[in-house]
């Protein structure tokens, strides 16, 4: 029984937006670069890694409902030593290197208007960071209402390339015969991987989901919806500019786009949203998440407030993150940017996926699904390095530098401070998971509750808890009998309303009398805990 504010429509729209949130306008071009006219595979490709991932992400989620999201689940899965904390650290510094990607995207597209030119693209860059550290460090932030309204527009945008340039789509371009090889065609889209990354986001609003299985259903829906989208915008991107100018328009190539098939109105409609898309994605990353991955690794836990106050206690976090993103941005090219961007969300996606598989009893997922996210990650890395390294070697022997800072940089804190992580991140959920153990203190309490509400019911215990499962089930099954008409949110309200239960982990299920036997052969083992007669 929650007081949550986030149900399926706000947790889909997080998703939407952290996925369209920026990289699609930054790095389009340089997977078509890579992929040629194999780019609507490659996008393919890495909607399906995203998919197997988003798997992981749902079934953790379901069990361990936590602000921590991603931390959380690989503290659950390897403990809270130095590799999960490692792994935090490498967190931060993927956010951190997803800030100046999205600022570069900024700049790219900023400076597009005004002709271009690398020493504008910088500036540009530079100044958005900058603006939003301000804006972060006094206490600002965009509304959610506000953020609902970007999701919306940056769709509507890209739905408007797509539209406006199917017409001119060349389909003969797309003949297998003109595809580059599999392995750029692989590597493209896990170029373009980190344009999928931020469905992850769902994770940390677990804590205020109205519904867990909202949450669930909205991974697998954001992620679907993306792949499609973005398939589309490869499709008319490679079926429109030839390889002349996607290497001339490489960093604001969906812009270009738009431009070629509706003129000069296109161009500005996704500048717009580019900047618009970028701007918000960076302003919720130093606000949000890697502010999130910084608390941990700072104090090891979550507190049990994570009001505005937090960061204003850890100025520092915001600043690092600003510091180092302004330095990357500005000393290492937007080839760089991206690759580090990809490998590090590729390295964390593939832990969380054998963070699943480790806990496969106490998360029930299907075992077969987390091997297949984890190889999927793991092989698309290894691609993406190989063929980095042949092209690129610096910027390759950056990440290893960057992967081995971060189990570096733990090891030392942990050394010098003496700080370890905490065996469950959120305190809320080290809060639920104690409620869930102790339901026969207060379920009592709750049945006497219905009893203030309905005239005549019947309560069962169902599900996990009733089968001994308290370690694989994430809430208290509760199955109410009654032929009195009420709806179960309706019937959670009146409850909170009575009890002032709000964060218990129950979850309600209402049914008729003459349905209460199919519920309980579906439950399988269950407990008669209480009723009342009419009479």
């Amino acid at each position: 029984m929650r007081e949550g504010r986030i149900g399926f429509k706000e947790a889909f729209s997080i998703g939407v937006g952290g996925m369209i949130g920026g990289g699609i306008f930054a790095v389009l071009g340089l997977s078509l670069e890579l992929a040629g006219n194999g780019a609507p595979v490659s996008f393919l490709i890495a909607g399906i890694v995203a998919l197997l991932s988003a798997y992981s992400y749902s079934r953790l989620t379901m069990r361990y409902p936590s602000r921590g999201g991603t931390v959380e689940f690989l503290v659950r899965g390897f403990g809270p030593g130095l590799l999960a904390g490692g792994l935090n650290i490498l967190l931060i510094v993927s956010y951190t290197v997803m800030v100046a990607l999205y600022a570069y995207a900024f700049g790219s597209y900023g400076a597009s208007v005004f002709g271009g030119g690398l020493v504008l693209i910088h500036v540009f860059a530079s100044l958005v960071i900058i603006a939003f550290t301000i804006i972060n460090a006094l206490g600002g932030g965009t509304s959610g209402r506000v953020e609902d309204i970007l999701v919306g527009f940056k769709l509507a945008v890209l739905l408007f390339v797509v539209v406006s340039g199917i017409g001119m789509v060349s389909w003969g371009k797309f003949s297998p015969s003109n595809w580059p090889s599999f392995s750029n065609i692989v590597v493209g889209g896990m170029v373009i991987f980190l344009a999928y990354e931020g469905f992850e986001l769902i994770a940390n609003a677990a804590g205020e989901a109205s519904s867990l299985r909202d949450l669930s259903k909205a991974y697998y829906a954001s992620v679907s919806v993306v792949t499609v989208v973005y398939i589309a915008i490869a499709l008319v991107s490679a079926g429109v500019l030839s390889a002349s100018q996607v290497i001339r328009v490489r960093d604001y190539a969906l812009a270009e786009v738009a431009s070629l098939s509706a003129g000069a109105m296109g161009f500005y409609i996704v500048v717009a949203a580019a900047l618009a898309s970028t701007a918000s994605a960076i302003n919720a990353t130093l606000y949000g998440t890697a502010g999130i991955s910084y608390v941990v690794a700072r104090y090891g836990e979550l507190p049990g407030s994570m009001d505005r106050v937090v960061w204003r206690q850890a100025p520092e976090g915001l600043l690092l993150t600003a510091f180092i993103s302004l330095v990357l941005v500005n000393g290492v090219g937007l080839d760089g940017i991206a690759f580090a961007g990809s490998a590090g969300f590729l390295v964390i996606f593939a832990m969380v996926s054998l963070a699943g598989y480790r806990l496969r009893r106490e998360v029930k997922v299907n075992p077969v699904l987390e091997i297949l996210g984890f190889l999927s990650s793991l092989t698309a890395l290894v691609l993406l390095l190989y063929h980095t390294m042949v092209r690129e070697p610096v910027q390759v022997a950056l990440f290893i530098i960057l992967l081995s800072a971060s189990f570096t940089v733990e090891g030392l804190y942990r050394r010098l401070t003496g700080r370890r992580l905490s065996h469950i991140i959120d305190s809320r959920l080290a809060e639920r998971e104690r409620l869930k153990r102790e339901w026969r203190k207060w379920v009592p309490h709750l049945i006497d509750a219905i009893g203030q509400v309905l005239k005549e019911f019947e309560v069962y215990l169902v599900g996990g808890i009733a089968r001994g499962e308290v370690d694989r089930s994430h809430d208290v099954d509760l199955l109410v009998v009654s032929r009195e008409k009420i709806r179960v949110e309706e019937l959670e309200e009146k409850l909170v309303d009575i009890t002032g239960f709000r964060m218990h982990p129950i979850h309600i299920h209402i049914a008729k009398p003459e349905e209460k036997e199919k519920w309980l052969r579906k439950s399988g083992e269950y407990r008669r805990l209480g009723g009342k007669s009419s009479t």
